[in-house]
């Protein structure tokens, strides 16, 4: 007997738990075809009516699915679950409202309908209605707590609406009842980025990813958190994970853009940006990186068009403001400036997003020299940028005491000698915005000097021994390192940037500020590279630090008070430093004093670096090179002292950074 008599002799009953079977099985074509052999027998049959229809949904013929539910509804008005079933292919078909009367006719024939009330809460959230859903999830959820998919839709509701704890307990709610639910677990890593909870999501994103290795998006997400988390590498490799399932996904490769850029290498990140522009015409984030791009190289005016596109794309992305307010000086009746101010009456306006147009507008109106406004903006900048970081000022504080009890005149004495000897490294370092990329810029106008601009090959290199086993925490693992250890700190991070050196350079220079953390290792791992420290008036420095929103997160600069004990704290080690390495091994250069006498002081520095004198030095302003800080404006000017006393046009406001620093 072949299959279709056999299903043609079965009761009607039974033929319908077949199709079922088939249906939710995948198997549509077998389930379909039995429920039209159905219906030839018996075409008033309501719940073949209905499976046709579910059916034909999922082979995406939508109108054909609606038609038989109405059928089916009409056939049997009191049964319940036609009209649950009808009022969620309503709003799948987006015809919400239509959705909310058949919900409600199911809820009418059966008040404690669970999925019913489910279904209404997503139709009613379609409309944006979010306080009749949300009563209407959490009363399905009263009366079933182990529906996983009420639990999901309210935590994507309360995502939505910004209330992301709220939304993280209702997504592990779900998670109770589906541990290994691949998309309830990066539902809540998504909440966690957006309460800056990035090592929570890595962790998350990467157990749904052991589940579910075929998701693009789930790489997508994993690769923007390391990102953020300046784990570039990491990131490229989960990006490349993720365009390999989706080869055109366009947020994939703007992403890619970001990790081009934070490589240095701002041809290809403008390429990937301008790919994913064209993948996707409407992009703000390409057009808004494509700005950054474009700006490291010099090319302002380019610069301010691409933001300009991306604002275009979405006139709320505050954080192009925040990018474009440094590429530009406002002027009364700025169109931007007035955007910006008509933003800020917005009170939807997340607080992650608000915090973005609050330092855009602080530069905005310091450009204005309406100095009062411009601080209370960057005071509130600040402040929600504080609360949504995690700052352990004792810890920080704690490794600062260690490095000096560690790096003592006899550890220094005892493990010298013993390093790569290469003159190729140069280190430019100090506070943030202290004059490291000016300093930078000079050497770098060098024809023998290769500015990379801020690396964090330093310390990667110990965190890379670290993780082998070689080493525990810096700087605890210091007195136990043997010459050959030493030998080769220096000889790995020599290796990294000898790939990055372009022919003919005998310099490179590496300006990440934060190695002044390191310098006693430093000295010990490369005993010929050059430091040099630069110095800049504390409150100017200060001030400076809180006006800016760091790319890489320096945490301890977004309260005033924290900012003013961190600067004493780095002036301490600094004068152990001094006193613990030989005498001229550290070269301090001061920023006033540059701008004072530039000559003097650009040939101080390259007489440091061992270096002859070249006259391009004092054109550092027109040599054309990557600038990826917030000075690559200032670095392409002639010197100019409008810098100097900065901070006392905001006296009145400074009191606890005044207060730290004893001044």
């Amino acid at each position: 007997m072949n299959g279709e008599a056999e299903t043609d002799s079965m009761a009607p009953i039974d033929a319908l738990v077949l199709a079922e079977e088939h249906r939710t099985a995948g198997r549509l074509a077998e389930a379909q075809s039995l429920c039209r052999r159905i219906l030839d027998v018996r075409p008033n049959e309501p719940h073949a009516l209905l499976l046709l229809g579910l059916v034909e949904f999922q082979s995406g013929k939508a109108a054909d699915a609606i038609e038989h539910l109405c059928l089916a509804v009409n056939l049997a008005p009191d049964v319940a679950l036609y009209h649950a079933h009808l009022g969620e292919m309503c709003r799948l078909a987006g015809r919400p409202e239509e959705a909310v009367t058949h919900c409600r006719r199911a809820l009418d024939l059966k008040p404690d309908y669970p999925e019913a009330l489910n279904n209404l809460g997503t139709a009613l959230r379609a409309l944006n209605r979010l306080d009749e859903a949300e009563c209407a999830y959490r009363r399905a959820l009263e009366i079933e707590p182990r529906l996983v998919q009420a639990w999901k839709n309210l935590g994507t509701m309360l995502r939505e609406l910004n209330r992301l704890p709220e939304a993280i307990e209702a997504y592990r709610k779900a998670l109770a009842q589906s541990p290994k639910d691949p998309d309830t677990l990066h539902n809540i890593a998504i909440a966690a980025i957006g309460l800056n909870r990035l090592d929570e999501a890595v962790e998350l994103l990467q157990t749904a990813l052991v589940i579910e290795r075929r998701d693009p998006k789930l790489f997508l997400h994993l690769g923007a958190v390391l990102i953020d988390l300046g784990k570039i590498e990491e990131a490229a490799a989960a990006l490349e994970q993720s365009l390999a399932l989706a080869p055109a996904s366009h947020d994939a490769i703007n992403l890619m853009g970001r990790v081009a850029f934070m490589r240095g290498a701002l041809d290809a990140a403008l390429a990937h940006y301008r790919h994913a522009v064209a993948l996707k015409p409407d992009l703000a984030d390409a057009y808004n990186g494509m700005g950054n791009a474009l700006h490291a190289l010099g090319r302002f005016p380019e610069a301010v068009e691409a933001y300009d596109n991306a604002l275009a794309c979405n006139p709320k992305n505050t954080r192009t403001y925040v990018n474009l307010a440094d590429s530009k000086k406002f002027t009364a009746g700025d169109p931007d400036l007035l955007a910006m101010q008509a933003l800020e009456r917005d009170d939807g306006l997340p607080p992650g997003e608000r915090m973005f147009l609050h330092f855009a507008l602080g530069k905005a109106y310091a450009d204005l020299n309406d100095h009062a406004r411009a601080f209370e903006h960057l005071l509130q900048a600040n402040a929600l940028k504080r609360a949504r970081i995690v700052y352990d000022e004792a810890a920080t504080v704690a490794k600062f005491e260690r490095t000096e009890a560690v790096f003592t005149p006899a550890l220094i004495k005892k493990k010298a000698r013993h390093g790569e000897r290469s003159h190729l490294p140069v280190f430019v370092l100090g506070m943030p915005r202290s004059g490291t990329t000016l300093v930078e810029q000079i050497l770098a106008s060098h024809p023998l000097v290769h500015g990379a601009g801020e690396l964090t090959t330093f310390e990667e290199v110990i965190g890379a021994m670290r993780a082998s086993g070689d080493l525990c925490a810096y700087p605890d693992f210091v007195p136990a390192l043997d010459n050959a250890h030493v030998k080769r700190i220096g000889a790995r991070y020599l290796a990294e940037i000898r790939r990055i050196t372009p022919a003919g350079k005998t310099r490179v220079i590496n300006k990440m500020p934060s190695n002044f953390l390191y310098i006693g290792l430093i000295h010990l791992a490369l005993p010929n590279a050059r430091i040099i420290h630069t110095v800049r008036n504390p409150l100017d420095t200060c001030i400076s630090c809180f006006s800016k929103l760091f790319t890489l997160e320096q945490n301890y600069t977004y309260d005033l008070a924290e900012l003013g004990r961190y600067y004493r704290r780095y002036q301490r080690l600094m004068a152990h430093w001094h006193q613990v390495l030989p005498q001229g091994r550290i070269l301090d250069v001061h920023y006033e004093e540059v701008v004072a006498d530039l000559e003097g002081q650009a040939r101080r520095i390259i007489a440091h670096c061992g270096l002859d004198w070249d006259e391009r030095c004092l054109a550092f302003h027109k040599t054309e090179r990557p600038v990826r800080t917030a000075s690559a404006i200032q670095v392409r000017q002639p010197i100019y002292n409008a810098s100097i006393g900065r901070w006392r046009v905001h006296e009145p406001f400074l009191g606890p950074l005044l207060a730290e620093l004893r001044v």
